[in-house]
C-alpha cells in the first residue's frame, strides 16, 4: 500500500485529515458513535447502565448549537424516552469549568427532554481519579457529570471490535490510529523515569525520614499534578540524595488518596489535598556512581532508564532524553 503524507507528516488514519483541534476530536468521535453499534452501546452502558435500545432512535450531534446562550455542544447523544448525553472534549489535561456545565444544564432542550436519564460527560486526557478529585462540581443543577478519559475511549473500540462489522472494524481502527496520535497516556511499555530528590528530612508529623519511608517501606507519594507533579503515575521512578543517584524503581501499583496514614502508619492520621500513594518494586542500584550533576537542589526531571544507567550524571542523562525526543 502507498504511502501518504501530508506537509510532510505521516497520515495513517482518515481522521488526520481533519486535524487535532478539539472540534476535530469531537467531530471525529461523534461519526464513529453514529456508524459503530456496538461502541455506541459500550459508551452508553458506561455512562448511563443501559445496556439495550433502539439504534435507530438515537441522534447523535457535533457542534450543536443553542440560540438560547447556552454555547455549543460537542457532542449530543439522544434517545427521547431513554437517555440524553452531553459530551464536553478536551485535548490533553484539561477539564470544563463550573460555568460551562452549568450552562449545558440550563440548556432548554436539555432540561425539557423526557429522557429518564441525563447526564453530563467530561472526556479528556485525565484519569478518571484525577477528575473525581479536580472538576469543580460533581453534578450541574441536579444532572450527574461523569468524566470518560481518552483511554477509556481506546478500551471501549478495542472491546467493541470483535462484535462489529467489517466495516466498523476498519473504522474503529482507524479511531485508534487517530487517538494513538492525540493521547499521552501512560504507555506500560515506557521507559521514561521520573527522578526525584529525597531530602534528609522527615515530613511533617511523620516519624520516618522521607529516606526511609522509601527503603523501609517501600512507598513513595507526591500531590497528584499540580507545581509540576505528574498527573499520571510514571512507570518508573528514582531517588537521588547526597549528591548522587540512589536508586530505580518500578512503580507496582498507586493509589489516590486523601490520607497518608491510611497507606503509612507512621504518617499523621488527617486529611490532605489529593495524592498519589506508590507501592515501590525491587530498587535497581545503579552499577557506577551516577552523580546529580546540573539539577537544582530539589529540580525533579525525566530520563530514558537506559541513560540514567549509562551517563556519569543525571543532568546528563536528561540532556540525552531531550535530544533524543526533539528527534522522534
Amino acid at each position: 500500500m502507498s504511502g501518504f503524507k501530508l506537509h510532510g507528516r505521516n497520515i495513517n488514519s482518515i481522521f488526520q485529515l481533519l486535524g487535532y483541534k478539539e472540534n476535530d476530536i469531537s467531530r471525529s468521535m461523534a461519526w464513529v458513535l453514529s456508524k459503530c453499534g456496538s461502541m455506541l452501546e459500550i459508551f452508553v452502558k458506561d455512562i448511563c447502565g443501559i445496556v439495550s435500545f433502539k439504534h435507530e432512535n438515537v441522534e447523535i450531534c457535533a457542534q450543536e448549537y443553542d440560540k438560547e446562550g447556552s454555547g455549543i455542544t460537542d457532542i449530543e447523544i439522544k434517545n427521547d424516552k431513554e437517555f440524553f448525553i452531553i459530551v464536553e472534549a478536551k485535548r490533553g489535561w484539561d477539564l470544563p469549568k463550573k460555568a460551562q456545565l452549568l450552562k449545558y444544564a440550563n440548556r432548554e432542550s436539555f432540561k425539557k427532554s423526557y429522557a429518564k436519564n441525563k447526564v453530563i460527560v467530561s472526556l479528556s486526557e485525565c484519569s478518571k481519579e484525577y477528575a473525581h478529585h479536580n472538576l469543580e462540581i460533581k453534578d450541574a443543577n441536579g444532572f450527574p457529570i461523569k468524566h470518560v478519559s481518552w483511554k477509556d475511549i481506546q478500551d471501549f473500540t478495542a472491546a467493541a471490535y470483535s462484535f462489529s462489522s467489517n466495516s466498523e472494524k476498519n473504522l474503529l481502527k482507524e479511531l485508534q490510529v487517530y487517538l494513538r496520535g492525540l493521547v499521552t497516556m501512560q504507555n506500560q511499555n515506557s521507559n521514561e523515569v521520573y527522578v526525584v530528590s529525597l531530602g534528609a528530612g522527615k515530613p511533617k508529623d511523620c516519624s520516618l525520614t522521607w529516606i526511609d519511608i522509601v527503603k523501609q517501606k517501600d512507598k513513595y507519594f507526591h500531590p497528584m499534578g499540580g507545581s509540576g507533579w505528574p498527573k499520571e503515575p510514571p512507570n518508573y521512578i528514582a531517588f537521588r540524595y547526597q549528591g548522587k543517584l540512589q536508586s530505580i524503581h518500578h512503580i507496582e501499583g498507586y493509589e489516590v488518596s486523601t490520607n497518608p496514614h491510611k497507606a503509612i502508619p507512621e504518617m499523621p492520621d488527617r486529611e490532605w489535598e489529593p495524592h498519589f500513594i506508590y507501592t515501590l518494586g525491587p530498587a535497581i542500584i545503579p552499577s557506577k556512581e551516577i552523580k546529580t550533576g546540573k539539577v537544582y537542589p530539589s529540580g525533579r526531571v525525566w530520563c530514558h532508564l537506559d541513560t540514567l544507567l549509562t551517563c556519569d550524571t543525571i543532568s546528563n542523562a536528561r540532556d540525552v532524553t531531550k535530544e533524543r525526543m526533539v528527534n522522534i
